[in-house]
């Protein structure tokens, strides 16, 4: 079998249906394979950045991984950037890109990245787990299966396959065997560890068992797939739970033991139980305590008897802070264990449950999840973005998945609207690359065929990647585009304008009619100036074939619901 054909169908055998590519020179061979694999939709992107934010928003949706196609030279070093964020965010994308053939390495031939020259590879080693040239047809099959399994370990990762062109044409003897199932899913904790957490809440002896126990919940929980454990162990025993931003929906945010986000653009009963200095116990579920997670580090979320850390990956654990018990394994794994005590232990520690529920209550009457809420309803014009939040909420069913990319919009979505499951709320968290979502959404959309998908971007990341609503366009994925158009770069200006007129007109864009550039990409385009266009311009974008983009003109002025950040910032600065 070619080893074009090869390497397609041994994504279709696992469970990978789309792939998504910028055609080239460099991938020629592929191109006949692609049409004719069966089970397997290529997407031909706009650019090579849109179509690795395809694969990355496909990973995170479907649980699978991503795979992205690309020629070598300019291809992957335009790959490079979402590269980097999908491994930020440990998210599993499989990149492979063409090469020259063998025999000209070296010798001037054109887009030469090998080796002998600039070596793609090697940069693209710098931002995946594991970045190989396959110099032998031999290699096609072990380096495949290589690079798949470190994908998939703990921590995932992306990781980058150079093909040059007469091995693409080659033949690859070996069959591919499909990977274990348990590579996906690994299935370990330390039981020892899990043990030690036990003694903590149940003290032998007869010592006072920790009422005020809190859980943070980080993406770990999402990739484990252990929303459902998390909740059930939850439930059991009264225990609120907030989540990281990277996590929002991995718990139901309308759920009555939500404390909702913490951190970066958290909301207020996260932020307040969690530095109370009431928590006896903290329990970090698939967490690394970034700055964002922790409120730049704010130590006064160390909880006053044991600080819990459950992660795959070791390097994490105790990273930020001491770690009273530390357990290294997967959270689905590490819930089960935690469910798994005795019923005299499951009993006695229940007997908290009451005063646990009354601390909740407590958290709960002393004020609103929201800071601002009024803002969900202002009628300003230019609106308010917290508006836009609230209304797309209501527009949307329960189940839809909104993609949101980085600018001021994150942290007002991140406040004002809620997510209810895992895998419907997906944001590059970590690195934070502008115009992501919009090529993601489409990832997204083609992991999550008949369910609606909303796109909600800013008119600088618009200018940045606004070129794939074509291919949204093109392949009829039926995403609703919001468009915080505000006129400016919203962060970058908040910060600006303070220190003078000259500073903030940097930051400030011309305004560009939204609506009539998605129109002219083959989408639907609407515009909204007032707060009343909102509901029924959702409406109709969603009732519509195909994508809508939606220009909806808002407050540049509008202050980000991040105080509790800025203040924590503050505070780490001047200590500095």
């Amino acid at each position: 079998m070619r080893a074009t054909r090869y390497l397609l169908s041994s994504l279709v055998a696992e469970g990978v249906d789309h792939v998504f590519l910028v055609p080239g020179g460099l991938v020629d061979p592929f191109l006949p394979d692609l049409a004719a694999t069966p089970g397997l939709t290529p997407i031909v992107a706009a650019h090579e950045s849109g179509a690795a934010a395809m694969a990355d928003g496909y990973a995170r949706a479907s649980g699978r991984f991503g795979a992205c196609l690309a020629i070598g030279g300019p291809g992957a070093t335009n790959l490079a950037t979402v590269a980097a964020s999908a491994r930020a965010d440990a998210s599993p994308v499989l990149f492979l890109t063409g090469q020259v053939p063998t025999d000209w390495e070296g010798r001037g031939g054109f887009q030469d990245s090998s080796a002998a020259t600039f070596d793609d590879t090697a940069l693209l080693s710098h931002v995946t787990a594991a970045s190989l040239s396959v110099e032998n047809p031999h290699l096609v099959h072990h380096h495949l299966r290589a690079c798949l399994t470190r994908m998939l370990a703990g921590p995932k990762a992306p990781v980058h396959m150079s093909l040059p062109l007469d091995i693409q044409r080659a033949d690859v003897a070996a069959p591919w065997e499909p990977l274990d199932e348990s590579v996906y899913r690994p299935r370990f904790a330390d039981r020892a560890a899990v043990e030690r957490l036990w003694r903590i809440l149940v003290p032998e002896g007869g010592g006072a068992a920790p009422v005020r126990v809190a859980i943070l919940a980080g993406a770990g929980v999402e990739k484990s797939g252990a929303t459902e454990s998390l909740t059930a162990f939850a439930e059991q025993f009264e225990i609120p739970v907030a989540t990281t931003l990277r996590a929002k929906g991995v718990f139901p945010e309308d759920h009555r033991l939500s404390l909702g986000v913490f951190g970066y653009a958290g909301h207020r009963p996260a932020i307040e139980a969690l530095l109370s200095g009431q928590v006896e116990v903290l329990i970090v579920l698939g967490s690394g305590l970034s700055q964002r997670d922790t409120l730049f580090w704010d130590a006064k979320m160390l909880p006053s008897r044991a600080l819990v850390q459950v992660d795959v990956d070791p390097t994490v654990v105790g990273r930020t802070f001491h770690t009273h018990v530390p357990v290294v394994g997967d959270c689905r794994a590490a819930l089960a264990l935690m469910m798994e005590p005795g019923s005299a232990r499951i009993m006695r520690f229940r007997s908290g449950n009451e005063s646990r529920a009354a601390w909740l209550g407590g958290i709960r009457q002393s004020g609103r999840t929201c800071y601002d809420p009024e803002q969900m309803t202002s009628e300003a014009v230019p609106l308010h973005p917290a508006r836009v939040a609230a209304e797309l909420r209501r527009a949307l069913p329960r189940e839809a998945a909104v993609v949101v990319d980085s600018g001021a919009h994150r942290a007002f979505f991140a406040h004002y609207f809620q997510a209810f499951g895992p895998r419907t709320y997906f944001t590059a968290a970590n690195l934070g690359p502008m115009g992501w979502a919009i090529g993601a959404a489409i990832g997204v959309q083609a992991a999550r065929p008949g369910r609606p998908v909303a796109c909600v971007t800013g008119d600088g990341c618009m200018l940045m990647h606004g070129m794939e609503v074509a291919t949204a366009a093109r392949y009829g994925f039926p995403i609703l585009y919001v468009v915080i158009n505000n006129g400016a770069l919203g962060n970058v200006w908040l910060r600006a304008v303070e220190d003078g007129p000259g500073a903030g007109a940097l930051a400030e864009l011309p305004g560009r009619d939204f609506a009539a550039f998605g129109r002219a990409m083959g989408a639907r385009g609407l515009a909204v100036t007032r707060p009343e266009e909102l509901a029924p311009a959702f409406a109709e974008g969603l009732a519509g074939n195909g994508p809508c983009v939606i220009d909806v003109r808002c407050d540049r002025t509008a202050r980000t619901p991040v105080s509790p950040f800025a203040a924590a910032k503050k505070a780490w600065v001047d200590e500095e």
